[in-house]
């Protein structure tokens, strides 16, 4: 799947979103969106790594200490272990 596939999913995710709002007023867009997309990315690229932290810190293009943090803050530490 190309980058512009990724981001028309996103793009129809949220249309959809702001259809099921019925008028009501969204709040805190941005960071719903960053938890909705942060847990299953962290969780496949994981996986792809093979539960190797500095693998997958290295293809997300980030510190491993902030893999460490984004994987505490999403309860998936232990993800070896499932």
């Amino acid at each position: 799947m190309s980058r512009e596939h990724i981001q028309d999913a996103v793009r129809r995710s949220l249309l959809a979103y702001f259809k099921d709002l019925d008028g009501q007023k969204p709040t805190d867009v941005y960071n719903m969106i960053i938890k909705t997309v942060e847990k299953p990315v962290l969780m496949i690229v994981m996986e792809q790594a093979g539960f190797v932290q500095s693998h997958a810190a290295e293809m997300l293009g980030i510190n491993r200490n902030t893999l460490r943090k984004k994987l505490a803050e999403h309860d998936l530490l232990d993800m070896d272990a499932m």
